[in-house]
Parts: C-alpha cells; structure tokens; sequence
C-alpha cells in the first residue's frame, strides 16, 4: 500500500500536468480583421490609432471574416502589422 500511494500521486500529478499543457495550447490565437474603405481586409494583431483618417479603418473580430467574406479584398496576413494596406499596396508606419 506504501509503495502505491507515491504512484498514484505521481499519475495524478502527470495528467494535471498534461492537462494544462493541452488546455494552454488549444486556446485560439486572438487576431482581429481591419478593413478599409475600399474593402480591403486583413488580419491585425493590435488595434492601432495612427491609420490615415482617409482610409476609414474599421476593426471586426475573427470571427467576421468567415460571414464576410465575398465582397472583400483579403489581403495578405502580415507577420509585421505595423501597416496598413491602400489600394493593394502595403504601407508601413
């Protein structure tokens, strides 16, 4: 029974362990969609205030784009989102 005790512990242990290894990893990234006047939409890590006035940028979540997504330009995802995308071209700032 001494001998036990220690191993059930130990499994006990294990999993709560392996669990919240698991449970971290699945949590989805956070991203959000920013589209501009022009429908051109791509994904920002950060909602940033220094986009021109012209463009006309608007934040979605992610979830947005799956309901959303004929009528829009998807520009590329920019491992840097320091930018912003104006007539197909990236801009960065």
């Amino acid at each position: 029974m001494r001998l036990l005790k220690p191993r059930i512990l130990k499994s006990v242990l294990i999993g709560v362990v392996a669990g919240g290894a698991l449970a971290a990893a699945s949590v989805p990234a956070l991203a959000d969609v920013a589209c501009n006047r022009w429908g051109e939409c791509w994904h920002v890590n950060n909602h940033y205030t220094n986009y021109p006035a012209q463009l006309g940028v608007v934040f979605h979540d992610d979830a947005w784009r799956a309901a959303h997504h004929s009528h829009y330009h998807w520009r590329a995802d920019r491992p840097d989102d320091h930018g912003y995308y104006s007539h197909g071209s990236w801009h960065p700032f």
